[in-house]
């Protein structure tokens, strides 16, 4: 028996930030990062809390490490909040998630609402049971997984992500292509979460380019916004795979934005997962070649498909000026080989392995290493 649902009450569109109108007379604590405070946005969200007795724990950053998390969970307790508003990119939601839940299960506080405000159109943490937290002395991202981790209410105002800067909206909106397109291919995928994840390349595929050259299309920027959450309600349930896998371990060890980690590793692990050599064509080939077909791609022969998709995204990579390696990103192909046996063995014990496509084995992630690490 399997399970779909949508637990997140999700706001959106014009003026949806008027759904914190109903918070009044409560203890409120804003979860987020600096930049949150001094661009203002946090004044934005405090204008709708009427009444309320507000506090600001505003040092989250990205990769959000143990030792943050732990100082909002000393806050929360000190400020007893009725509810929480998480704000900013993937990092200060995940943060918020893992401090809320955590914070409860040590009875030091208990939240009767949660909102998560993304400010970034990529990781769909605002709808799903996922916190990525990172120890930073071992060098290792720990992914949490809990329906507790869920936020209650999503926020999405595409006004709060017009000024993103443009390799942002390049990195994020790959992150969230990077979602939809491992979901849909998940040995969890299902008729809904296909649903969504389609929904959610169609859109990524025509308006996150127009997002990048324009930031203040507005109408872009909204349905950019909307499919990096219609990619998290498909993870969501389905997971994601091993891109995910490796470019959490990628990510801890060489401190490389998450998003253009993924987007570094993306088409190769398309082409892996796809199987192309095999002589009976697999089930994650014909998805993809559906992919291919729902995005205007040539699609009637399934390898022209797989790797008119692959190249596709490539194209994406190289008009938003993102490497197609790691050297590209500045990182040493020797000191990469040096720590292969670590991030291998992190890529195959992450949650996100698990509901791969294709079995993996550690020569298996050497080889997509070796492609994305030239010597």
């Amino acid at each position: 028996m399997k399970e779909f649902n949508i637990s997140t009450n999700v706001f959106f569109g014009e003026n949806c930030l008027d759904r914190l109108d109903q918070v009044q007379g409560k203890r409120v604590i804003i979860i987020c990062d600096e930049f949150m405070v001094k661009s203002g946005v946090v004044d934005k969200i405090k204008a709708h809390l009427n009444g309320c007795q507000i506090s600001v724990f505003s040092k989250t950053v990205p990769d959000p490490p143990i030792e943050v998390v732990s100082e909002g969970i000393q806050c929360l307790n000190e400020v007893q909040a009725e509810v929480m508003i998480a704000v900013g990119g993937g990092s200060a939601i995940d943060a918020a998630k893992a401090i809320r839940v955590i914070g409860h299960r040590l009875g030091l506080t208990n939240i009767e609402e949660c909102f998560a405000i993304p400010t970034t159109s990529g990781t769909g943490s605002e709808v799903t049971k996922f916190s990525v937290i990172t120890n930073k002395r071992e060098g290792v991202k720990y992914p949490l997984i809990d329906q507790e981790l869920q936020p209650m209410v999503a926020i999405l105002d595409p006004d709060l992500v017009k000024t993103m800067p443009p390799s942002i909206t390049a990195d994020t909106g790959l992150d969230a292509l990077t979602h939809a397109l491992e979901a849909y291919v998940s040995i969890e995928a299902t008729d809904f979460t296909d649903a969504l994840s389609e929904k959610a390349v169609t859109l990524l595929m025509k308006f996150l380019p127009m997002a990048y050259q324009n930031g203040e299309d507005l109408l872009a920027r909204e349905k950019v916004h909307n499919a990096a959450c219609l990619a998290g309600m498909a993870f969501n349930t389905a997971g994601i795979g091993l891109c995910h896998s490796i470019a959490h371990a990628i990510g801890a060890k060489f401190h490389i934005s998450h998003g253009r980690s993924n987007a570094m590793l993306l088409p190769e692990v398309i082409l892996f997962n796809a199987d192309l050599t095999n002589s009976e064509k697999t089930i994650c080939a014909r998805k993809l070649q559906r992919m291919a077909k729902l995005i205007g791609l040539p699609y009637t022969d399934v390898t022209v498909a797989v790797t008119g998709l692959s190249r596709r995204i490539e194209g994406m990579k190289r008009s938003f000026g993102i490497p197609m390696n790691l050297k590209g990103l500045g990182i040493d192909p020797q000191e990469v080989m040096k720590q292969k046996d670590s991030i291998i063995e992190a890529a195959l014990a992450d949650a996100c392995t698990k509901t791969n496509p294709r079995k993996v084995t550690a020569e298996d992630i050497e080889g997509i290493l070796k492609k994305v690490t030239p010597l």
